[in-house]
Formats: structure tokens, C-alpha cells, sequence
């Protein structure tokens, strides 16, 4: 007797931890994935000095300042970590901390803040860039 009430705590057991539900993927979750995903897209073509990639994922004004560094260096080092996102309408905010470390002539220059790229259309397109922008010089 109780090795089959034991026998059927198991078999129970078993069925009860059996399939767990999968809940699906938000859509303000797709978005703020596809917007994280857009920033290492603009930071790897950025070092890459990729203009056609940058020009497809941002609109003019993004562009203009993704590309508005005037001073010329020899190698840069960007480090993105996305830190929040507000999801508005057609808008997204994607409030990023950087770390940056530009070479220039044998000199290695670090600097580092907090950015928001205000996303916007489909599919997503850097619009501008608010706060600090990762993507500039640092001033001495």
C-alpha cells in the first residue's frame, strides 16, 4: 500500500511539473530588443566609418549627429549599456550610459555620459541624439 501511494505521488508529481506556459513577447518588448539592437548597429558602423549604414538607420537630422565630430582620430572605442526605455506612440527614448576612448596621433582620450536617441518610424531610425553625445570628440 505505500509503495503505491508513493508510486503515485510521484507519477503526480511529474504531471504537475510537467510543461511550463510560455507567455508571448510583448510588443513594447519586440521594440525596445529591436532599438538596443539599432544602437550597436549605429555604434559598430560608426567605428567602422560605414556612411551607407549610417545614412539607412537614422533620419537627416540623426545623421548629422552621429556624424557632427570634426576633429580626426585614428581609432575610437564606444560602449554601449542601455539603461532605460520609454515607449511613446511612434516615439522611443532609449536612455544609453557610454564609455568612450578615442586615439588620436598616440594619445588615448576617455570620456563618458548618458545619451538618449530618440527613435522613431518603421523601421526604427535614430532622429537625434539628446544629452551627451557618444559619438563626439571629447572636448579638452
Amino acid at each position: 500500500m505505500r509503495k503505491t501511494i508513493l508510486l503515485v505521488c510521484i507519477i503526480g508529481a511529474l504531471f504537475a511539473c510537467g510543461k511550463k506556459e510560455v507567455k508571448p513577447e510583448s510588443q513594447e518588448s519586440k521594440i525596445a530588443q529591436e532599438s538596443f539592437a539599432l544602437a550597436e548597429t549605429l555604434k559598430g558602423a560608426f567605428i567602422r566609418n560605414d556612411k551607407a549604414v549610417l545614412r539607412d538607420n537614422t533620419t537627416e537630422e540623426g545623421y548629422r549627429d552621429v556624424t557632427a565630430n570634426k576633429k580626426a582620430f585614428d581609432s575610437v572605442e564606444l560602449t554601449f549599456t542601455p539603461r532605460w526605455v520609454e515607449i511613446e506612440d511612434n516615439q522611443i527614448n532609449l536612455n544609453v550610459s557610454w564609455k568612450s576612448t578615442w586615439s588620436s596621433a598616440g594619445k588615448k582620450t576617455e570620456d563618458r555620459g548618458m545619451a538618449v536617441f530618440v527613435i522613431e518610424g518603421r523601421p526604427l531610425k535614430l532622429s537625434k541624439i539628446l544629452r551627451t553625445n557618444p559619438f563626439k570628440y571629447p572636448e579638452q
